[in-house]
């Protein structure tokens, strides 16, 4: 199959507003007369991309993105406010845990239900019957009602009968957060040989790994709009940078010292790059620029140490524990570069923090701080990149 198997063109989302007895009736007039209401709540604004057949799309963001709800108008269970939407091939989503499910009835009832919607017809369900049973693997309890299911039951019989329909597109929504950790494996398994053999993925995590692990491409979605899509890598990238950023900024990780202080650190900056917050490659040099002034003509120690955008410290050092006295320029100002020639970093957001201190190092008096990201496409854990090689024994 080639082309698009999911196409989105312009799609918003609007609840209309409910808050309000005034405004309900409002809106229900528009609706009649007008078929949209003004004013509501906007979840979704102008959402537009593409899954080709045999691709896979990871769709991430924080808590009221509109992650959840963008799957919800994908699927069929809602309608979009504007936009349109194209899909072909068959489709099988797991979403809300239970959903499509009938609690009254046992696991086995409810499997035939599911794997019939799914387009099986009831000679192909029973012949997959053994197998979809193998996968879920929930004993006994398969003659039980669903009302009666743990979550992780739920989760589990869901992506049996998908795993028997194999679907042309799989739509995703944090299942895999919910069983244990061994069905999690069997399903990530699955996933990667359905991927393999050309099966398409649609899916919402908050686990970077596995967006990384099981998808090609990725959209980052904030309140309602896409602010970045693309390679996984550097969209996922991106994200993290963002939300380490943000975190350190609500904890108030960087403080800023209070004006009148001595020794000063004046502009801080990255000589090599133009950008003001460079984006660079794992193993890349940098450059650190600083420029210093002294309230007494005693040239200032500086202390420049790297941190990661949620504060923790990764790497620190001093003028003089390496022996460096700064001499002082016509204009008053000391000005010195420290050079880094391989900085092995691992990606993610980071952060170049210079200290001035007095000349015998005891006491800082000034802070100034710098951003920067470290890109890659690699899956290694940490925030260093360590030499290493694999050897079998």
């Amino acid at each position: 199959m080639s082309g698009p198997l999911l196409k989105l063109d312009g799609v918003s989302k609007v609840y209309p507003p409910t808050v309000q007895a005034g405004r309900r009736f409002r809106a229900f007039v528009q609706l009649l007369t007008r078929g949209s209401a003004t004013g509501g709540t906007r979840v979704l604004d102008d959402i537009s991309f593409e899954v080709p057949a045999g691709q896979s799309m990871g769709v991430i963001g924080g808590n009221g993105a509109g992650k959840s709800t963008l799957l919800k108008i994908v699927t069929g269970v809602l309608a979009p406010t504007t936009g349109r939407i194209e899909s072909s091939g068959s489709t099988a989503a797991l979403l809300e845990l239970g959903a499509g499910f009938d609690l009254e009835y046992s696991g086995l009832d409810n499997l035939r239900m599911n794997a019939a919607f799914l387009g099986l017809s009831p000679e192909q369900v029973e012949a997959s019957l053994d197998d979809i049973l193998a996968f879920a693997d929930i004993g006994e309890s398969i003659h039980e009602p669903v009302k009666h299911y743990s979550s992780g039951m739920v989760v589990r019989l869901g992506f049996a009968v998908v795993a028997a329909v194999r679907p042309d597109l799989l739509i995703t929504d944090e299942v895999l957060a919910v069983g244990d950790e061994s069905f999690q494996k069997k399903c990530i398994r699955w996933i990667e040989n359905y991927l393999a053999e050309g099966g398409t993925l649609l899916m919402v995590s908050h686990n970077m790994y596995q967006v990384q692990k099981l998808c090609r491409h990725a959209i980052w979605l904030d309140g309602g709009q896409v602010r970045a899509q693309g390679d996984v890598f550097d969209v996922t990238q991106s994200y993290l940078a963002w939300h380490e950023r943000k975190d350190a900024a609500e904890s108030g990780a960087r403080q800023q010292r209070e004006s009148g202080t001595l020794y000063r650190v004046t502009d801080l900056g990255f000589p090599a790059h133009e950008m003001t917050s460079p984006v660079l490659e794992t193993g890349e040099s940098l450059t650190v620029g600083l420029r210093l002034r002294s309230p007494d003509g005693r040239a200032p120690v500086v202390l420049v140490g790297l941190v990661r955008a949620d504060g923790t410290p990764v790497y620190g050092v001093a003028s003089d524990h390496d022996g460096l006295e700064l001499e002082v320029r016509e204009n008053g100002e000391y000005e010195v570069e420290l050079y880094f020639p391989k900085l092995d970093l691992l990606p993610g957001g980071y952060a170049v923090r210079a200290h001035a201190m007095d000349p015998e190092g005891l006491r800082v008096h000034d802070t100034n701080e710098q951003e920067f990201t470290v890109s890659g496409r690699t899956r290694e854990l940490g925030m260093v990149r360590l030499e290493h090689e694999w050897r079998q024994r």
